[in-house]
């Protein structure tokens, strides 16, 4: 068993034999590119961050931050590698496995949904031991203290909470990005049973994905008690007038303004233009009546 005497600020040459994973961890390791970047890094360089990690009940210890290291380590046969161990809690450790990793750029919509929950429990457990008042509490728990520090606005980190709603095969599929990230979000409003009646009527509609509108829909005739897979594909195979898209040649548009007018400026005044000329035109049709 781990010796609970180790526990330090220093860093300390530790086995990688000894090191296990998180069991929960929500971030997974994969062998992608940024691996092999990382591989390729510590055989030239070694490691320039120690891991972070807390003696496990069963001996060895238990990886808090840094896994992917590890794991990078392994590949390159290190025998030992640096670490500072500290005896935290389990909340504790949550909370810094989460906050560890949140700065990769390889997170998968569903590995930061899972981490926010297990950060916002963490958090929870925090404030019912330190008896707080029920504002403080409040406070503690709210997505706002999730945020801090994580990189997402407050509104961000309770979109990613939402999609701990969904169903697995649409979590994979916002994963994967066959559902945008905020169709998702919307879909996660609707019920278990009512997400796999989509997943059957975008089957059925040659896997078309319903967009966000067409969801907000299903949310409100699902808010209405009127959400069926009819419904779906009425809904479904209903098209959207197409949003009118304009583009200009800058070029050709700035000699006609002062030349440190901003792009907003010259928005603003191209806007100008335009309402005076719909003014004039109403004039005009109302003058030929």
């Amino acid at each position: 068993m781990a010796n609970k005497d180790k526990t330090t600020d220093e860093i300390q040459m530790i086995s990688i034999s000894e090191l296990k994973p998180y069991e929960d961890a929500p971030f997974k390791v994969r062998d992608d590119d940024n691996m092999k970047e990382l591989v390729q890094s510590i055989k030239d360089s070694g490691i320039l961050v120690p891991l972070i990690a807390r003696p496990h009940a069963e001996g060895g210890y238990e990886i808090l931050a840094g896994h992917r290291r590890a794991e990078a380590s392994k590949q390159n046969n290190l025998e030992k590698v640096p670490v500072i161990v500290k005896d935290f809690d389990d909340d504790t450790a949550v909370i810094l496995l989460v906050d560890s990793n949140l700065h990769r750029e390889d997170i998968l919509p569903s590995e930061k949904a899972l981490a926010y929950q297990m950060k916002m429990e963490a958090l929870s457990n925090q404030g019912k031991r330190n008896d707080l008042t029920s504002r403080q509490v409040g406070e503690k728990l709210s997505v706002e203290k999730v945020s801090e520090g994580s990189g997402d606005s407050p509104r961000n980190v309770h979109r990613y909470l939402r999609l701990n709603n969904l169903v697995d095969k649409i979590r994979d599929m916002v994963d994967d990005k066959t559902i945008p990230f905020n169709t998702g979000v919307e879909m996660s409003y609707l019920t278990a049973k009512q997400q796999t009646d989509l997943l059957d009527t975008i089957e059925a509609e040659a896997d078309t994905i319903p967009t966000i509108d067409q969801v907000r829909q299903m949310r409100k005739k699902a808010d209405e008690g009127e959400l069926t897979t009819a419904v779906m594909e009425q809904i479904m195979r209903t098209e959207k007038p197409e949003k009118l898209k304009i583009s200009f040649d800058g070029d050709k548009i700035k000699k006609y303004f002062p030349q440190n007018y901003s792009k907003k400026q010259i928005e603003d005044a191209v806007i100008k233009i335009i309402e005076n000329w719909h003014r004039q035109q109403m004039k005009k049709r109302q003058m030929e009546r």
